[in-house]
């Protein structure tokens, strides 16, 4: 009977992670904070879902959203206003939990309680994911110490966690959603973090060629930088699903080794990532639909003021530029790509979330992702990623 059950139980829990995969969302990073650090309220998320539903020339509904945290931002235990402006405007949600800088996640857990006990199938009908943690790992690594990136978590602290998460919502209606991990590429392809790759049902992948600096990181590259940096994630993840979480070229900021910001580049990018490797065939959260993050000197919005007329024509084209894999000739590994997302989830720097979570009044919210803004020339790619995580969550 307990044999049957567990079958049963794992059935679903495959079924759940397949549908959301071939499903292959596509949205948009969204921190829990305004550009001011001010805390984002319902009809701040509510503008962001509508104009990213309507955006010109979409090659695809954006209707989905990649938070960082379940925390309304400077509180406790409040669920996050963006789950009711998701349910206004039916937008599909991947949850996030900020596990960096903290002993326990009961705050995070706590809040998305009360929000499924708040809004019941409204919310959890729109869920597809729950990532526990965003760029931990690279923050906790060499290189991320290294860069300053902040305080991260190990291996076995994620796992944990996303134990914690599982027991805690066991018999919930979100019991059987998709559970991951958002790290860098290179974190994924690090052998000592393959305990969290055996605990997760899908990996959430950070990838910014733009901070390839040393590997050939002008713009004409960035597709085949992307691809290598890809494909060593799939041979080290086994037959694990990727979701690809954050991803980017800024259009204004400084020049990153070969890598020139300008909005001609971000809509290049935009063709040969986007169009041609990820749309429609891969979850994916662009980063990113407006900036956040003050202190990050890299702006990767594709909207300004949120309207629905991009900065640049999101059309995809028919024909690309990047080779395929067999044609691009170079074995040579992309460098690190944990760099703090503009302004994802915290006050960090990852683009996830806060260093300090966004889940108390006390911490700063978590904000974006992709990069810290302020000495960015100090700072990695991995480094940055963590300032805009923390972002996300505040934005």
């Amino acid at each position: 009977m307990h044999f049957t059950s567990g079958i049963a139980a794992a059935a679903a829990l495959l079924a759940a992670g397949a549908s959301a995969a071939d499903k292959n969302y596509l949205g948009f990073n969204s921190g829990s904070t305004l550009p001011d650090h001010s805390a984002k309220f319902k009809a701040d998320f509510k503008k962001e879902f509508e104009t990213a539903q309507n955006l010109e020339n979409s090659p695809g509904k954006f209707n989905a959203v990649r938070l960082y945290t379940n925390i309304q931002a400077y509180s406790q235990t409040d669920p996050i206003e963006a789950f009711e402006a998701a349910i206004e405007t039916e937008t599909y949600i991947l949850l996030g939990v900020w596990a960096s800088g903290v002993t326990n996640i009961s705050q995070e857990l706590s809040a998305l309680e009360n929000g499924v006990k708040k809004y019941g199938t409204k919310l959890t009908d729109l869920i597809i994911g729950i990532s526990i943690g965003s760029e931990d790992l690279y923050r906790n690594s060499v290189q991320g110490v290294k860069n300053k990136a902040g305080v991260g978590a190990d291996p076995t602290l994620i796992v944990s966690f996303i134990n914690e998460y599982k027991t805690k919502f066991a018999k919930s209606a979100i019991a059987n959603i998709p559970v991951g991990h958002v790290d860098t590429w290179d974190a994924w392809t690090n052998g000592t973090n393959k305990a969290v790759v055996d605990a997760v049902d899908f990996v959430g992948v950070d990838e910014y060629p733009y901070y390839e600096d040393g590997k050939g990181n002008e713009i004409t590259n960035a597709g085949v930088l992307f691809d290598r940096a890809f494909d060593a994630v799939k041979g080290a993840i086994g037959d694990k699903p990727i979701w690809l979480t954050e991803t980017g070229w800024p259009y204004i900021g400084e020049t990153w080794d070969k890598a020139v910001p300008s909005v001609k580049n971000a809509q290049y990018y935009w063709q040969e990532v986007g169009c041609r490797k990820l749309f429609g065939k891969v979850p994916t959260f662009w980063y990113n639909l407006r900036d956040s993050n003050p202190d990050n000197t890299m702006k990767f919005a594709i909207t300004k003021d949120l309207s629905t007329k991009p900065m640049f024509d999101l059309t995809c084209p028919t024909t690309f530029d990047t080779p395929t894999a067999s044609s691009s000739g170079s074995s040579d590994q992309p460098s690190s790509t944990g760099v703090a997302s503009p302004s994802g989830t915290g006050s960090s720097g990852s683009g996830s979330g806060t260093s300090g979570a966004g889940t108390s009044g006390t911490t700063s919210a978590p904000s974006t992702s992709p990069t810290s803004g302020a000495g960015l020339n100090t700072f990695s790619y991995a480094a940055l990623a963590l300032v805009a995580g923390v972002f996300a969550v505040m934005l």
